[in-house]
């Protein structure tokens, strides 16, 4: 049996650049949104994991958060409680605790409001762990999960998942530094 291969790879070919280009014309159906993005700090502080506990366990004062000049709540420690934190400047963030676990040395909460102008994040939850390091110090972790401030794809640059890193990222070092100095220096 003899096969005429020329037409018919022709033929196929043409097919699979048609096939591709209707591909193409529909990409962006196919395209995802932002991926969720996380930043995870911690430092180590010269002093007992219970003393550290203290001055960040109340999810009702954030005092030790450089930009934070006010804090108000309702509900203390409870699951469920808010907290509106009013920042240098005038900018505000409304959270909720949804983990409470003292004796983890632990707590959970989520932003329920923020402009992105403040911190350029949507859909931010954040967990402050407490834990032994060696020699008597703590460790205190600060790991946080977030989407960028814009939702779709193509963000402008201070909206984009690299200024939400470097928002997020930022402040929990700049917050750490800070607690381990007050820490440490008894203030």
């Amino acid at each position: 049996m003899r096969m005429r291969s020329g037409p018919a790879i022709a033929g196929v070919a043409a097919l699979a650049v048609a096939g591709m280009a209707l591909m193409t014309a529909f990409e962006p159906v196919w395209a995802h949104g932002p991926t969720r993005q996380k930043v995870r700090e911690f430092i180590e502080i010269n002093a007992a994991p219970a003393k550290v506990w203290a001055v960040i366990g109340n999810f009702q004062d954030m005092s030790w958060l450089q930009p934070v000049t006010k804090t108000e709540g309702e509900k203390g420690n409870e699951i469920g409680a808010t907290r509106k934190l009013t920042l240098t400047g005038g900018g505000t963030v409304e959270e909720e605790l949804y983990k409470y676990e003292p004796d983890m040395q632990s707590y959970s909460y989520r932003i329920t409001k923020v402009d992105v102008k403040v911190l350029p994040v949507t859909n931010y939850s954040s967990t402050l762990t407490v834990s032994p390091a060696p020699d008597g110090k703590a460790k205190l972790e600060w790991a946080g999960a977030f989407y960028r401030g814009y939702p779709n794809n193509d963000p402008p640059l201070e909206l984009s998942d690299e200024a939400a890193i470097k928002a997020v990222s930022g402040l929990y070092k700049a917050g750490l530094e800070a607690l381990k100095k007050k820490i440490e220096s008894g203030s």
